[in-house]
């Protein structure tokens, strides 16, 4: 029997200004993979593993962040934004109402600022971390 290897929102991709990396690496992911820039590597082993749980992935790292985190002041100075995926009730003319999957882009100020409940009423799911790279060079 084979073992398969879920690789989805296994990521890291970089343009002018963002770096975009999947939430389904776990923290210690981060720190083997090539992909990863180093100074996002150093900063993950430096500053954001002391705090969180190696095996822990990005995506229950960032979900379950408290609001009074140490980690928020972090991801504050990386500028680090986080593409969610939640449900959302779209009304049609007849009044007729419908579920639909949305994806925005809120910071880690606001994602935290959610209360656990309020996540899973709406159907919250990161799907990534985008930092910024001039705040990368800062570190």
């Amino acid at each position: 029997m084979n073992k398969t290897v879920y690789e989805d929102y296994k990521y890291c991709v970089q343009d002018v200004g963002t770096v975009y990396i999947g939430s389904k690496y776990t923290l210690e992911e981060l720190l083997n993979t090539e992909d990863v820039p180093f100074k996002f590597q150093l900063v993950t082993e430096r500053y954001i593993l002391p705090k969180a749980d190696p095996e822990d992935t990005l995506e229950t790292h960032l979900y379950y962040l408290e609001e009074k985190s140490f980690l928020i002041k972090i991801y504050r100075q990386l500028r680090a934004r986080v593409k969610v995926n939640y449900i959302r009730e779209k009304k049609h003319l007849g009044g007729r109402v419908t579920r639909e999957y949305d994806t925005k882009m809120m910071s880690v100020d606001q994602l935290a600022g959610l209360s656990k409940e309020e996540k899973e009423a709406i159907g919250l799911t990161v799907q990534e971390l985008a930092v910024s790279k001039l705040a990368l060079m800062g570190f």
